[in-house]
């Protein structure tokens, strides 16, 4: 499919979006079902459910190390569609398992396919924008894209009610085709013929190298690690805290709406300032901000001080701010890394984000795991990953 007419930048983030969409609707949508697949598969442990989530995210860290390195060879579109048709086959395998480990198993592989939408359309962003102006577009992708996880779960409990949990993982093939369908029809191939780098294992360990000696690179890598363990801990924790802790299931998904729809102000902040204050500073007051939260609320729960009539409010508040720091972060951190290696966009974006997504995970699943019906092992968690970026944009800045 080739496109008659230019697409505008205005659809190109609306396509974008879509395209991050699928990693997030194939992550909410799943958890009203956790209740549902622990009883089903998993009755002796329903703690093991929340592996359907880190078990999708640890996959997608584990494709996101092939698929720019082939797009940067074969072109962005084949790489997209190739994963676009696995993603489809695993959603299918999903349907069908029988057994925890085999739904865990078709999730890794449901994970490394949608690699392809998440780390190749960052590497066409890359084609067409640098730097600051790449950070823009990228707050307004977020800002659509955040509107999934605020629908993703509603989704979720609507398709339970009428069909069962299963049947989720066929909307996810629907998803699939008309996305592609809009991808094929709309967006250009990014990557000339001329600019492509044939597989060459030496030319990728070399590029490989080359990536690892830019500092800010490093960094990066370091501190979109421990954000995005806060969030991955947060999305495995959260069903459980709504339920046990606050006695919320059944109003689970419209609060999670909520929080996703309040967190969209830190997308709509950063589209604005961030070409004023940079992107080091915007990130550095975000995780700053939301640390001191934490460390509040932290402390007014150890202490006891926290009104039961404000415990709920309090961790709504406290998730909204959570979500709306992945918003001023990610993106930015994205930009910075990417600004010193376009010519090795492809690779570049897959290294960076497989090696951030699987070190996030192995923090991650601790946290989740020792969930005990509280929020205090997800808050404590979160205080030291987010400590831990605020720490690294330090060194960015020197």
């Amino acid at each position: 499919m080739t496109p008659t007419k230019p697409i505008s930048q205005g659809e190109f983030i609306a396509l974008t979006a879509a395209l991050f969409a699928m990693v997030a609707i194939s992550i909410d949508a799943m958890l009203p079902a956790l209740p549902e697949i622990a009883a089903a598969l998993s009755p002796d442990a329903p703690n093991r459910a929340q592996l359907v989530i880190t078990s999708f995210v640890f996959g997608m860290g584990l494709g996101t190390l092939f698929v720019g390195p082939l797009s940067d060879a074969y072109g962005r579109k084949p790489v997209i569609y190739a994963g676009a048709g696995l993603y489809a086959l695993a959603a299918l395998a999903c349907y069908f398992a029988n057994s925890l480990e085999s739904l865990l198993i078709a999730r890794v592989l449901q994970g490394i396919s949608v690699s392809a939408a998440r780390v190749v359309s960052m590497a066409i962003m890359r084609d067409m924008f640098k730097g600051r102006e790449m950070a823009k577009i990228m707050s307004f992708v977020m800002m659509v894209f955040i509107m999934v996880p605020a629908v993703a779960p509603l989704m979720g409990q609507g398709i339970i009610a009428l069909a069962g949990w299963q049947a989720i993982f066929l909307v996810y093939i629907l998803v699939v085709a008309v996305v592609m369908l809009w991808f094929g029809l709309r967006q250009v191939e990014t990557l000339a013929i001329e600019h492509r780098r044939p597989l060459d294992l030496r030319a990728l360990w070399a590029s490989t190298r080359e990536l690892f000696t830019h500092r800010v690179v490093v960094v990066s890598i370091a501190a979109q690690t421990l954000t995005m363990a806060a969030l991955f801990g947060c999305l495995s924790s959260m069903q459980g805290i709504f339920e046990q802790r606050f006695d919320r299931a059944d109003s689970f998904p419209l609060w999670f709406a909520f929080i996703a729809l309040g967190s969209a102000s830190g997308s709509i902040i950063n589209s604005r300032v961030v070409m004023r204050l940079g992107m080091r500073l915007v990130a550095t007051l975000a995780y700053a901000s939301v640390l001191g939260l934490t460390l509040v609320l932290l402390a007014l729960m150890l202490a006891g001080w926290l009104p039961e009539a404000w415990a709920f409010p309090a961790h709504i508040l406290w998730s909204i701010g959570l979500f709306s720091m992945m918003s001023m972060t990610m993106g930015n951190l994205n930009a910075l890394a990417m600004e010193p290696v376009g010519h090795i966009a492809g690779l570049a974006a897959s290294v960076m984000t497989a090696v951030a997504t699987v070190l996030s995970v192995v923090l991650a699943v601790p946290v989740g795991l020792m969930f005990d019906g509280t929020a205090l092992p997800l808050m404590i968690g979160a205080a030291v990953f987010i400590a831990g970026a605020l720490a690294l944009m330090r060194v960015i800045k020197r």
